[in-house]
């Protein structure tokens, strides 16, 4: 009945019609269930006064995505329903706008922001961002100068990916030797 109450929903709001004609609307649709179920759902419609339909609530991975972007590469809906996501959960608010700091703190290097960031994270009660600190805190200089510096082992990463892919495609069986020579002939 889930996938079908929405549809109920709408055409009782249009027309209230009544329990017969929705049920056989529905059975044109697919629908399996019987005619009491629809019967009984169309009385707790009247009963509420054909309330408005709920909107669907956005998905994780959508919030999620919204939270990691630049606010200006949002679209105004996009905006608009991070902000209902915002007044819904004021922790979610306040996790949104440390990882927005520290994602900005990231792509413009500036680890140098990293000590008042970490500062501010303790200050709020936020539990997974807490562990996550702690994390930082472990290797602070390490993170500090991966914020800062623009080196990067990004070239030795990508390498060493290859070389494994290399092994695996030769089974297990790659010794140095025959290991070496796809590796020396890539270049």
């Amino acid at each position: 009945m889930d996938e079908f109450s929405e549809y109920l929903h709408a055409r009782f709001n249009d027309e209230h019609c009544s329990a017969s004609v929705l049920y056989e609307e529905l059975r044109t649709m697919g629908y399996r269930g019987g005619y009491t179920t629809v019967r009984d759902y169309v009385r707790l419609l009247r009963q509420a006064g054909a309330a408005p339909i709920r909107k669907p609530v956005p998905k994780v991975r959508q919030v999620t995505s919204w939270m990691l972007r630049r606010p200006d590469d949002l679209t105004d809906a996009e905006q608009v329903g991070l902000k209902q996501v915002h007044a819904g959960c004021r922790h979610l608010e306040a996790t949104s706008a440390h990882v927005t700091a520290f994602a900005e703190m990231l792509t413009d290097l500036r680890g140098d922001n990293l000590n008042s960031w970490i500062a501010a994270v303790k200050a709020d009660d936020l539990p997974q961002l807490h562990r996550f600190v702690r994390g930082l805190e472990t290797d602070h200089d390490a993170v500090r100068n991966g914020l800062t510096l623009t080196y990067s082992s990004g070239a030795v990463e990508g390498h060493v990916n290859r070389i494994k892919m290399l092994k695996r495609q030769m089974y297990g069986r790659a010794g140095f030797d025959l290991l070496r020579k796809p590796i020396l002939l890539s270049y």
